[in-house]
């Protein structure tokens, strides 16, 4: 359990009075929020909080932890805003690999803000669906998609986001929509023939499961070519959020069998093994990881 983040979520919930007010400001899940305090509780060995139908309140032992919690929080901010203005004459040369769809969908075009927080900085964005060795092509930080097989690589999760069964309107106006998973048996299936993506997977609703092995007669190795195909009609595909995002939005695409759920996708910021993080490396992670958890407008 991250101590800190444990001591700022208890923090919240005593000053909202609330774990769904708390974990709304943090962004977080209330289950992860009350997980945290939990936690926290078990491992101080005294209980932090009285819980009736009135709301939340601290206990003696609650309080007294609440004022050296918060004092604890406000220290890490104020030394985290020390060094981002610190970061702000971060100069040289950024070298970031990532995905072609991903960067160009959802890096590239919040690119913005970061150079002109860093005007001495320039980048090179390398984008390959492969991933490439980061030492041997000079590599600062990679964004990775999916779980990560390399368990000797540096790592650190930054962002999440579901993974749906995707279709154009008019694809599912033709061949029907889909009502449970067995049904996607009966379609054409756009495969994404990549690691974390491929034929078999696993659906859950509730406490079933049902595995389906979908039938697609094209295998495409590029999420371009996937997004080109479904664009098509060629058939639906089961991919992250991210990859379809702005169709999603405008209706080009639509997501089905949204009562079931698919594991989610991971991003993962990568580093080089065996050296420390550049502190630009640092910055840019930082950067990417507040924009994409930030909520959509």
């Amino acid at each position: 359990m991250d101590r800190l983040a444990a001591m700022g979520a208890f923090v919240r919930v005593v000053e909202t009075g609330s774990f769904s007010l708390a974990a709304r400001q943090l962004h977080l899940g209330q289950p992860a929020v009350s997980k945290m305090v939990a936690q926290l509780e078990e491992r101080l060995g005294v209980q932090l909080l009285l819980r009736s139908t009135q709301g939340l309140f601290p206990t003696a032992a609650g309080q007294n932890f609440y004022e050296r919690a918060k004092r604890v929080v406000e220290e890490a901010d104020e030394a985290e805003a020390t060094t981002r203005k610190a970061n702000a004459s971060l100069s040289g040369e950024l070298r970031v690999s990532a995905a072609v769809t991903f960067a160009r969908l959802h890096v590239i075009p919040r690119l913005a803000p970061f150079l002109a927080e860093h005007p001495a900085l320039e980048m090179e964005v390398m984008l390959d669906d492969r991933n490439i060795d980061l030492i041997g092509a000079g590599v600062d930080v990679a964004l990775r998609m999916g779980a990560l097989k390399d368990s000797s690589l540096i790592a650190r999760r930054i962002a999440q986001c579901p993974q749906l069964v995707i279709g154009t309107p008019g694809y599912f106006e033709k061949h029907g929509e889909p009502r449970v998973p067995a049904d996607l048996l009966e379609h054409e299936a756009v495969v994404y023939n990549v690691h974390g993506g491929g034929a078999s997977w696993t659906f859950r609703k509730e406490v079933t499961d049902a595995s389906v092995d979908l039938s697609g007669r094209l295998r495409v190795t590029a999420a371009e070519g996937v997004r080109a195909a479904v664009f098509s009609d060629l058939g639906f595909a089961v991919a992250s959020e991210w990859m379809f995002q702005p169709e999603l939005i405008t209706g080009a695409v639509r997501a089905v069998l949204r009562d079931w759920t698919l594991p989610p996708m991971d991003l993962w910021a990568v580093f080089p093994t065996g050296r420390r993080a550049s502190a630009k490396a640092r910055a840019f992670v930082a950067f990417m990881e507040e924009a994409l958890n930030r909520p959509d407008p």
